[in-house]
């Protein structure tokens, strides 16, 4: 069973019923939708064909909401310009600043204020720097760094300034609404720059009597790397957006960011996502390139619980074949690990959740002593599958639970397959029932063994326990 799992992005060559049930079978997890893009009639449209399919028990998909978030833009220009390396021009805040045709309007209000010689100014995602050369009350004069042609609406990127923008615009406001009544399970949150940004967020699901949903921080600028340790201690989880990441910082330093964005979420228990570019070529090209497979064979190796699929299954080519050579590429990464079940922090559980917690990972631990096949957990809330998660077994967990919305959760988590099961009154009965599915399902034997964690209810009291299980014992 693949542990690590897959988010793909929805767009117009997978929104089909057709082609989110190929890409679920190509194995993935997630269905993301990328709100600078979605428009809100069709995404419901798509979710109702997503619901629908995992009525029927033809998916377990779980859904994603990417925030648009603050962002910097070019005006628009009457025609694009054509700019060579070491012009000379300006950049103004105001249109009535305006003097010349190569003149560039920019919407953030504080350019000028916050800029100084010797900064960079990033236009439209790297294809375009320009230097500050003077600073006056009304524009920047800056030099190109590069030839480029520049239309209307550019993106811009401003590396090492930490930017006056509001956090959560009124677009984002609209589309988390919009994501609260057609049940999202996860916000992806973009352009996080410190903790009171997710504090904002979570007041604002909490004031919406949406706090089930879960936040996912992107880290995509200088000034989350410097709030990296609060962010990812008050996130749920978190996502290396190595796009605007690369734009914002030297690009030389982003593996070296990547890996410590993943160790540092290790190490608090937090699921955390590798993000962009991963198998860029196959937007028009059946195949990747080495560079693209050994990106995601590395991302495996430093145990991040899933990799993301963008522009590659929204408009690619080959949408289907790209989740397939991601499986690929992620089984034969996952066949050259031993994973060690290194502890990470007990910040956030309670005295009864650490108890918990210890006894998953003596129930691992246990199991690959045993040569089990498999870890079962009984889990109402998804705790029990999350601890699971984090301790990075070997063996497969299959996650049981009687709620819909934690079966949702839990597709996401890193080596849980998640099933959901009616419980019984009666504990015995329910794991009867459990090991008839693996039987059927998985095609355990008679002749194997698993380890089973659940709750035993006392009066008032939930007991944690571990059982081994001789799957014979269970068989007719």
């Amino acid at each position: 069973m693949k542990k690590t799992k897959i988010i793909a992005t929805v767009g117009p060559v997978t929104e089909s019923k057709e082609q989110l049930k190929a890409i679920y079978n190509a194995w993935v997890n997630v269905i993301r939708f990328n709100f600078s893009h979605a428009q809100h009639e069709n995404v419901a449209k798509i979710i109702e064909r997503i619901n629908e399919l995992n009525e029927s028990w033809e998916t377990k998909l779980s859904i994603l909401l990417d925030t648009k978030g603050p962002e910097i833009r070019t005006w628009d220009v009457a025609e694009k310009i054509n700019y060579k390396k070491w012009d000379k021009f300006k950049i103004v805040v105001n249109q009535n600043n305006i003097d010349t045709n190569t003149t560039l309007l920019c919407d953030y209000e504080y350019l000028i204020e916050d800029m100084n010689i010797g900064d960079i100014v990033r236009i439209d995602s790297w294809l375009f720097d320009v230097i500050v050369l003077e600073k006056n009350q009304n524009y920047l004069v800056v030099e190109a760094m590069n030839d480029a042609l520049i239309g209307s609406r550019r993106h811009v990127n401003l590396p090492w300034v930490k930017l006056r923008l509001p956090w959560i615009t009124d677009k984002d406001k609209e589309d988390i609404l919009f994501g609260i009544q057609q049940n999202f399970n996860f916000i992806a949150a973009s352009f996080i720059r410190n903790k009171e940004n997710i504090f904002e967020i979570r007041e604002f699901l909490k004031s919406h009597w949406a706090e089930h949903i879960k936040i996912i921080s992107k880290i995509e600028n200088q000034e989350a790397i410097e709030n990296l340790d609060e962010i990812i201690e008050h996130s749920d989880w978190v996502m290396v957006a190595r796009w605007d990441l690369g734009i914002e910082v030297p690009i030389e330093k982003l593996p070296i960011y990547q890996k410590i964005i993943v160790k540092k979420c290790r190490a608090l228990g937090k699921f955390v996502i590798i993000a962009t570019h991963l198998l860029e070529t196959m937007i028009d090209n059946p195949y990747p390139t080495r560079a693209e497979v050994s990106d995601i064979f590395n991302s495996v190796l430093q145990k991040a619980d899933a990799t993301m699929l963008s522009w590659e299954t929204t408009i690619g080519k080959y949408p289907v074949k790209a989740v397939e050579m991601m499986r690929s590429v992620i089984d034969q990464a996952e066949a050259n690990i031993v994973y060690t079940h290194d502890t990470f922090s007990d910040s956030g559980l309670t005295d009864r959740d650490i108890e918990k917690k210890l006894l998953l990972k003596s129930a691992i631990e246990i199991g690959e002593q045993l040569q089990a096949k498999a870890i079962l957990v009984f889990t109402k809330s998804w705790l029990l599958a999350r601890l699971a998660s984090a301790f990075r077994p070997n063996l497969p967990v299959y996650a049981f639970t009687n709620s819909k919305s934690s079966q949702y959760y839990m597709t996401s988590l890193f080596g849980i397959s998640p099933q959901y099961l009616e419980f019984t009154q009666y504990p015995g009965n329910t794991l009867d029932n459990a090991i008839e599915i693996l039987v059927k399902k998985w095609k355990l034997s008679k002749d194997d063994k698993v380890i089973a964690v659940t709750d035993l209810t006392r009066g008032d009291h939930e007991i944690p326990v571990m059982e081994i299980i001789y799957v014979k014992d269970f068989l007719n």
